[in-house]
């Protein structure tokens, strides 16, 4: 494992909203509920999972979405960027303490792969078979013609 420092930072698409973490994540989550499906738009949701006071924002141009799930009716907070709408991760009344950035919105994102964190698939039982590209007839490395 490669180790790039202490701190690792990201964005949003716009440059409005920057974050910095410090340390490695607890874990990392891929979430495959149909409400993560929704929110992100694909097959899943790839958030890696920080204590919260290891997680800093250097912008207040952020927005908060609370959802209640319809099954537990606990709520998970989704922060966005207020000027672009990039999702900047969640915050969960489950676990108290811990903070979620999505794996794309780190500057570096080959950093996630290199912590060894504990990757874990939750929510299986709504897995999209098409999000998973070991099933796909064809592949591209880029966009095709």
């Amino acid at each position: 494992m490669k180790h790039r420092g202490s701190e690792q930072y990201g964005g949003c698409i716009c440059g409005a909203v920057k974050f910095t973490v410090t340390g490695l994540p607890e874990r990392v989550t891929v979430c495959h509920c149909t409400w993560c499906q929704r929110r992100t738009g694909t097959a899943f949701g790839t958030e890696v999972v920080f204590l919260t006071e290891k997680v800093s924002f250097t912008s207040t141009s952020m927005s908060t979405y609370r959802h209640r799930s319809d099954e537990s009716g606990r709520w998970v907070d989704v922060h966005f960027c207020t000027a672009c709408g990039t999702n900047l991760g969640l915050t969960v009344e489950v676990r108290d303490g811990i903070r979620s950035i999505p794996a794309g919105a780190f500057d570096d994102p080959e950093w996630v792969d290199e912590t060894g964190a504990e990757i874990r698939h939750v929510y299986t039982r709504s897995q999209r078979h098409w999000g998973n590209t070991a099933n796909a007839v064809e592949t591209f490395e880029a966009y095709f013609d």
